[in-house]
């Protein structure tokens, strides 16, 4: 029994010890909270100078290793131009689908197909680094739920945003809209101009690439498929 009490003692004093070590420790933190702290927003805004920083001095890089001189009149601000260039060109790494959805996903008794057609693309080939563009046909049947007509244009803007291969694009619509609707089907449709084939390689100006995904009932019913591909002249 004696030594029952002094085992029980010994862990009362280890948890008195472990209390005020923590309380310590923890000691002019009261005003905590969950918000992130001022300097991590401030390191993220350097980060940002910091990669534009590494692009000016890339493509200082390439302005040499085309025998050009980086410093003269004409190019000496061309890095930095160049640099914010392909920073807008692929913003829609720093997008996020769910805050450009911003609840505009709306309950609605509608079950007929809804179809958004010739919305304008722009993007950069990831094998070249030259663009392709033309327009991406959106159509979807939906499921109890419609979404903001312009929030399928800012779909195709984030994706379109980045280094891409029109086969992941046309795929990546067509996912992020299932994921943000669960609709009962969605057809994407592609048409674009690769200007690594029109500016270089094979040079056929004249070429144009179509791609589609099918999902849902788009791909399991072809009536369904033949009405959105007839809709939009396809």
């Amino acid at each position: 029994m004696e030594i029952t009490k002094q085992i029980v003692s010994a862990d009362m004093n280890g948890l008195c010890c472990a209390k005020k070590f923590v309380a310590s420790c923890l000691e002019g933190y009261g005003d905590l909270t969950l918000e992130p702290p001022v300097q991590w927003k401030e390191e993220k805004k350097r980060g940002g100078e910091d990669a534009r920083a590494a692009l000016e001095e890339a493509y200082s890089s390439i302005l040499r290793g085309l025998g050009e001189n980086p410093e003269r009149q004409g190019l000496l601000k061309t890095p930095g131009r160049a640099a914010r260039a392909m920073q807008f060109f692929t913003k829609g790494y720093q997008d996020n689908i769910f805050d450009v959805l911003n609840d505009a996903v709306y309950d609605e008794d509608h079950d007929e197909i809804v179809i958004v057609k010739d919305i304008e693309m722009f993007s950069l080939c990831e094998h070249h680094l030259v663009p392709f563009f033309g327009k991406v046909h959106i159509g979807y049947l939906p499921n109890k739920k419609v979404i903001g007509l312009s929030k399928l244009a800012r779909i195709v803007e984030i994706y379109s945003r980045r280094l891409q291969v029109q086969e992941r694009l046309t795929k990546q619509i067509a996912v992020a809209i299932t994921e943000a609707l669960k609709p009962a089907g969605v057809a994407v449709v592609i048409e674009a101009t690769h200007m690594c084939m029109v500016m270089r390689g094979v040079q056929k100006i004249n070429s144009k690439t179509l791609t589609s995904t099918m999902l849902g009932v788009f791909r399991e019913d072809q009536k369904t498929r033949e009405e959105f591909l007839t809709l939009t002249n396809h």
